[in-house]
């Protein structure tokens, strides 16, 4: 006889009144404890939600590899942006001017946020 070990880990979830009153009908509808329903349905969601991501995820990835294919070099891309450089450039206000070097790019924008 071989015996599968699930690990069950303990969390505290909140649940508005409408959905527990439900939760409670239907556990003595059905004869079965709320955590077993409740997992049920989390585990169809995730799985649900999942396979949705994973739809996105994909369809991105596609629509990326079809623009990369149709600009491998990025050449397009580059165009647009000095061309817009070009007609906006003007007025930037920082626009040749030099930059501090102060460290990372990171600290940069922290210290930009609380300034």
């Amino acid at each position: 006889m071989q015996f599968i070990v699930m690990s069950i880990k303990a969390s505290t979830h909140r649940f508005d009144l409408e959905t527990q009153t439900a939760l409670t009908q239907l556990s003595k509808l059905l004869k079965q404890p709320k955590n077993r329903l409740i997992n049920e349905a989390v585990k169809l969601f995730v799985q649900q939600r999942s396979l949705e991501v994973e739809q996105q995820l994909e369809d991105t990835l596609k629509a990326l590899r079809s623009y990369r294919r149709k600009d491998p070099d990025f050449e397009k891309a580059i165009d647009s942006f000095v061309k817009t450089e070009a007609r906006l450039g003007s007025s930037d206000p920082v626009e040749g001017k030099r930059m501090p070097q102060s460290g990372s790019v990171r600290a940069e924008i922290r210290h930009l946020l609380h300034a």
